[in-house]
């Protein structure tokens, strides 16, 4: 083990680690010049309105066209909708800065319109910030499977396992799903991958005119982000690594699935910490009197709407106990969850109350979001078989993280997924510039700190890692850490990242 993994792991235990000096990555880059004629040119125009997601002015839209598959370059395309936010401050521009949201299914030209302006502010105009909806998102080419209306709400399509905990009803959606992709999800679906949007990446670089694209990946987007830099390692200037997840290559998405039970079970507690507060009796959102006393109250709560549902605000989509649990890891990515998870629960618990559904559940998928969301991560990889004893591991997982119940562990149409080829996804390595920074909570629901430090691991001396002393997904400009966003912004600015794996404090 290296003496910065030995520090890696623990600050990963105590926390504590001081911040370090700031030190250049290198010279700073001269602003990016056009490497030759654009791929294709881009006709920028208004951006269509996004729903609940006001466009900043200034926010421009296009398509760019990719090949359908990259064996058959001269073959059939498909379009990827992509939006940049040019400088408001043309002197200090440095270069084009690629935004990447997280998924699989996440839209870059939504995220663009969520943080386009405060990225520009922060990072004071250096940059044209650029996106891209990846192929099978928003506003670009879109394919579905057929997938039945009931096996696309979101406790269906994930495999939240029966309340006795078996998972016989999950085997057969999981087949169900896989075959409705085999048979009528055709080429487009089977291109939906992350090998793919890496090479859609560099389509949208040349397109752009660019030598070097800078990158932030958030989340999915991360992983993506790491991909590209390791195939193009000349292509990239500065990388931002944001709450990210084990990269390794024989894993990937069932790996990162793996690794949800531990995630929850490490950040439940400051919900609960807040739910117990005396501070939510005014707001009649405290739970119980003592910390220790919110997750039985939970677990039994579940178990009582496993055997006796209760109806919602929606007909005919009543709060089981799966939707609770469902609500619950989707509450915990920020602290602003909090109270709309509180009062679910306080409402699931009144005889007269009648649960409010969060948007997420009040309904199934369309289609082309359920299937582009199983596509990516059974393309990507190939997971392990129907015979290989998830009932046994599904069993162990419930004991283990109540809270997740077994989902975590359990078979995904994955299982049964017809490959084109075989997947090869990309090993990330320390070879290459030494130019990413990560960052990363330390009680992150999605993208836990054991998976981060397995990529921080894997880019060696490339990397330097700012952990946050908060729990949460999504560190930069979202988390409200001044410390974090501070080294983050700095580096994207300067080039200038701490001189070894430091820690931000809450």
């Amino acid at each position: 083990m290296t003496n910065w993994t030995r520090k890696a792991l623990l600050l990963a235990v105590s926390a504590a680690a001081a911040a370090g000096t700031l030190t250049a990555v290198g010279a700073p880059v001269a602003h990016s010049r056009p490497a030759g004629p654009a791929a294709s040119p881009l006709a920028w125009g208004p951006c269509a309105p996004i729903p609940g997601t006001p466009v900043p002015a200034g926010q421009q839209c296009a398509t760019i066209r990719v090949p359908l598959d990259y064996r058959a370059p001269g073959g059939r395309t498909v379009e990827v909708a992509v939006t940049r936010l040019r400088t408001d401050r043309p002197e200090a521009r440095r270069g084009t800065l690629l935004a990447l949201a997280g998924g699989p299914g996440g839209s870059g030209v939504q995220r663009l319109a969520q943080k386009g302006e405060a990225l520009r502010a922060a990072t004071e105009g250096a940059y044209d910030l650029v996106s891209l909806d990846p192929r099978g998102v928003g506003g670009s080419t879109r394919a579905g499977c057929g997938i039945p209306e009931a096996d696309r709400h979101l406790v269906t399509l994930r495999s939240w396992p029966a309340a006795d905990g078996s998972i016989t009803e999950n085997a057969e959606r999981s087949r169900r799903v896989a075959l409705a992709c085999a048979r009528d999800g055709g080429p487009v679906v089977r291109s939906f991958s992350s090998r793919n949007q890496v090479r859609d990446i560099d389509r949208l670089r040349a397109a752009l005119g660019e030598r070097k694209l800078s990158v932030w990946g958030h989340s999915y987007g991360s992983y993506v982000a790491a991909g590209y830099a390791q195939e193009h390692p000349d292509r990239v200037d500065r990388l931002v690594l944001d709450s990210t997840g084990d990269p390794d290559p024989g894993r990937v998405g069932y790996g990162w699935m793996a690794n949800v039970g531990p995630a929850v079970a490490l950040r439940f507690p400051d919900f609960a910490a807040w739910a117990a507060d005396p501070a939510r009796e005014a707001e009649g959102l405290r739970l119980a009197r003592r910390a220790e006393d919110v997750q039985p109250l939970f677990l039994a709560l579940a178990r009582e709407l496993d055997r006796e549902p209760k109806e919602s605000d929606v007909p005919g989509v009543p709060l089981t106990g799966n939707r609770l649990r469902q609500a619950l890891h989707g509450s915990l990515d920020s602290d602003t969850g909090f109270a709309p998870l509180a009062r679910l629960i306080r409402s699931a618990g009144d005889p007269q109350g009648r649960p409010v559904l969060p948007p997420e559940l009040a309904g199934a998928l369309p289609d082309e979001d359920a299937s582009l969301t199983m596509a990516v991560i059974c393309n990507d990889v190939r997971w392990p078989g129907p015979d290989s004893g998830y009932a046994r591991r599904v069993a162990a997982d419930r004991a283990r993280y109540p809270l997740t119940a077994g989902l975590p562990a359990n078979i995904t149409p994955c299982s049964f997924w017809k490959h084109d080829e075989e997947p090869r996804p990309t090993r990330i390595t320390d070879e290459g510039p030494s130019n990413v920074l990560m960052i990363q909570s330390l009680r992150d629901p999605a993208t836990p700190l054991a998976g981060a430090l397995k990529m921080r691991a894997a880019l060696g001396e490339r990397a330097r890692m700012v952990t946050v002393g908060q729990g949460g997904h999504g560190m930069y400009l979202g988390s409200g850490n001044a410390c974090g966003d501070r080294a983050v912004s700095d580096f994207l600015v300067t080039g200038k990242r701490p001189e070894r794996d430091t820690h931000c404090p809450n």
